[in-house]
Parts: structure tokens; sequence; C-alpha cells
């Protein structure tokens, strides 16, 4: 089921394309870098902080702040994503991905990114 369009919120997301060693003067370092895509503008319903509630999409051993509803952004457990703030560095990233029949939900945390 998709969420009303009305009650959609901008956020945007990077998602994960791999990863690539770090070299210094051409020599392995054992370091790597995580390669994501530039960021994509989408709308989604997205849910309030956390509290308590009976209902639990995710379980209780999944940590999570917020629940995403997207359209057809192909997130996953290593995307990145700017919810409260669209600029600058991301505030979220996802937890949990649940597929099902009707829809997909995304957990997402906050992070604090210094």
């Amino acid at each position: 089921m998709k969420p009303l369009k009305r009650n959609q919120r901008p956020y945007r997301c990077a998602l994960y394309l791999g990863k690539e060693e770090i070299l210094v003067d051409g020599k392995r370092t054992g370091e790597w870098r995580l390669l994501y895509s530039e960021p994509i503008d989408a709308k989604a319903n997205i849910s309030a902080g956390r509290g308590e509630t009976t209902a639990q999409p995710f379980g209780t051993s999944v940590e999570y702040d917020r629940i995403l509803i997207p359209n057809d952004e192909p997130l996953d457990e290593n995307s990145l994503l700017w919810i409260d703030r669209l600029d600058g560095e991301h505030d979220y990233i996802v937890t949990k991905v649940a597929d099902s029949l009707n829809g997909r939900q995304v957990a997402v945390k906050k992070v604090d990114v210094s």
C-alpha cells in the first residue's frame, strides 16, 4: 500500500556503490574508502520520532528512531539519509529494510556525524 502523497516529506538519500582501497604513494594501506552515489532528492512518508508502541514491524532487537516508507528508491542497509537537515552531512542511516507484498518499510537511526 502506497502512502498518500500529501503526507510525504522531502528527504535525500545516497546509495552505496562499493568500496575502494586507499593507496599512499601507490602502496596499500589496508584501509578502505566507502563509495556512495550523489545524494538523490526524494519524498516518502516518514514517521515521527519513535516512542512506545505495541506494533513493532522490525521486532525488538532492531534499534531505530523512525520508519520511512519510500516510493521506489532502492534503499538498503548501506544507504545514507538526510531527513532533518537536507544540507551538509547525512543525519540518518538505514538499520533494517522490511519488504512485504503491500510495500516496503525502512527503519532508520539518527547518527551524529562530526
